[in-house]
């Protein structure tokens, strides 16, 4: 009799497209290069333009308007329109069926290691939606060595750089300061912790014969950059030709790979810089450099972290039988945080100025707190335009790799990696899994006393299998996204973008995605008619969705 298949899914948090070793990238990523080089690479992988968005689509299969995060619920905090709205909670929602809840319904032993971000309080964390065993950050970032300076006065209280109260193991709350590591570093402790759980799971009469869910959910590479030391001297001087020289680069090595076309044109950089590169002096690209070396450090130790869980499910015996797949939740960020508040009129980078010592020689230690800024993250999403938050493909096209040798597909091949560039979707991955295990979705119905909704995702398993040629068809399906008022919706390899001003152009582009991966082109006037079926997909998404506008922006007519 055939087992069921385990599962370990992968999260890495703001990792752009081209950041691993088999998507063209200069860091050292072995583990990925070895999963790639025994699975598929995918090029069409989209996800929601930030994390916890995407985070609630992929554990419900379907849209995040749905799911409870139709925005980011630090957003909707100061938004009280929002407050009451269908699908706005803030939090994981319960019309949808979590992951974990279905799989442990099904006998399946389920257990998660690293950020949740779909929920603040015990009664929304992972354990309560179906996880049996969880060591798991609840909130969506925070600092990587466990310090937290700003929050001994207690004058700045944010998640984004708040941590206490947000920790938890088994469904019990956790101290920071007493319960973590005293050696604490994030991606280290949430691997720790998923071999700790997958040992459990073996040593335990009770799950050993069952199959697993194991859901490693990183922090690592989100700011504040910060690193080992010895890490990040292992990439210094690596990025002293700034990021335009690494867009090249980057974008040389996704050719090479077959993962971009020869004759792609690439987005102009996107991001606001008062002084470029060529320009600037020696002291800031040092300072600039620095940075991105730090954030290198922290893509490679995630790797070699992930590579000591990889290598201890080969020890266990279940490699060849888990369903892997890593992924990113979003585009690299490029946010200009400078500009983003803590309480009323205080930015961050008050808070940083006070708390954090940013010199050239501290950058990346446990009181540094830094970030790399638009330029460095749109060499990381090249050829696409934007980044995180945008619904242009820089903010939603993201790196996937999946590796299952019991169900493999090489859709072309380049050098010793199979790639695929079908579009798929985050939502996409729950059902694939279920089919995988062959276990129903409840579909609209009850599950666990209370109505849920069916999933949006299609099953990758027939076109893995080569029983079909596409994953979503182009005749009967679309996808829609929205984040910030930012709007995308796509049929085929048609796409339609709005980006409010003063950001975009505040009108609806056209793009053909099959010649065009930069978004360069707009061919709103010439295919008008392609524009305006794409409107009307538009609408249903939004009808189907339960999207509310909350007066962020009131989408124009195409000629508007």
């Amino acid at each position: 009799m055939t087992r069921q298949p385990n599962f370990l899914i992968v999260v890495a948090d703001d990792l752009g497209f081209s950041d691993t070793g088999p998507y063209g990238s200069e860091i050292e990523t072995p583990c990925l290069d070895r999963l790639a080089s025994e699975g598929l690479v995918l090029t069409g992988f989209h996800t929601a333009p930030a994390c916890s968005p995407t985070r609630a689509m992929l554990l419900s299969g379907t849209d995040n308007h749905i799911a409870g995060l139709g925005q980011m619920a630090e957003f909707m905090a100061r938004r009280p329109e929002y407050k009451g709205k269908p699908g706005y909670e803030g939090y994981l929602n319960f019309r949808v069926a979590c992951a974990a809840e279905i799989l442990q319904d099904a006998g399946y032993h389920t257990m998660i290691s690293g950020k949740w971000h779909l929920g603040l309080k015990k009664e929304l964390s992972p354990s309560a939606r179906g996880f049996a065993k969880d060591f798991t950050y609840l909130a969506g970032c925070g600092n990587h060595f466990n310090n937290e300076p700003q929050l001994d006065d207690g004058a700045f209280q944010m998640p984004a750089v708040k941590s206490d109260g947000l920790w938890m193991e088994n469904g019990e709350m956790l101290d920071r300061k007493k319960d973590l590591p005293k050696d604490f570093y994030s991606t280290e402790v949430f691997s720790d912790k998923m071999i700790e759980q997958l040992s459990e799971h073996k040593n335990d009469p009770t799950t050993k014969d069952k199959p697993f869910f194991a859901y490693l959910a990183y922090t690592a590479p989100h700011w504040p950059l910060q690193a080992p030391r010895a890490s990040i001297e292992k990439y210094n001087g690596r990025y002293n030709q700034g990021p335009e020289a690494l867009r090249d680069a980057r974008i040389k090595g996704l050719v090479e790979r077959g993962l971009v076309p020869a004759d792609v044109v690439p987005a102009p950089m996107m991001g606001y810089e008062k002084t470029e590169w060529p320009d600037k002096t020696e002291a800031d690209k040092t300072l600039s450099a620095r940075r991105m070396e730090t954030y290198a450090a922290m893509v490679d130790l995630l790797d070699s972290n992930l590579g000591r869980v990889i290598e201890h499910l080969e020890k266990l015996g279940e490699l060849d039988n888990t369903f892997v797949l890593f992924m990113s939740d979003n585009g690299a960020e490029g946010k200009f945080l400078e500009a983003l508040p803590i309480i009323g009129a205080t930015p961050l980078e008050k808070v940083v100025e006070k708390y954090y010592d940013n010199s050239l020689a501290n950058i990346g230690n446990a009181d540094s707190f830094v970030w790399y800024g638009a330029r460095w993250a749109a060499a990381a999403t090249a050829p696409s335009k934007g980044f995180k938050t945008y619904t242009f493909e820089g903010g939603i096209r993201c790196p996937c790799i999946v590796r299952y040798p019991r169900l493999q597909r090489a859709t072309s091949s380049s050098g010793s990696a199979q790639v695929s560039h079908q579009f798929t979707t985050c939502m996409d991955i729950l059902p694939t899994m279920l089919d995988l295990a062959g276990i129903e979705h409840p579909g609209s119905g009850k599950f666990r006393g209370r109505d849920v909704v069916p999933m949006r995702g299609a099953s990758w398993v027939p076109y893995l299998q080569g029983t079909t040629e596409a994953v979503h068809s182009d005749e009967d399906s679309f996808t829609g996204w929205e984040l910030f008022g930012r709007r995308a919706v796509r049929r085929g390899n048609w796409k339609a973008v709005f980006v409010p001003a003063p950001m975009g152009p505040d009108e609806w582009e056209l793009y053909d995605l099959s010649s065009d991966l930069g978004e360069t082109n707009n061919l709103a006037n010439e295919h008008s008619h392609v524009l305006f079926g794409l409107l009307e997909d538009w609408g249903r998404y939004v009808q189907e969705t339960g999207l509310y506008d909350a007066g962020l922006k009131v989408c124009p007519s195409p000629n508007a």
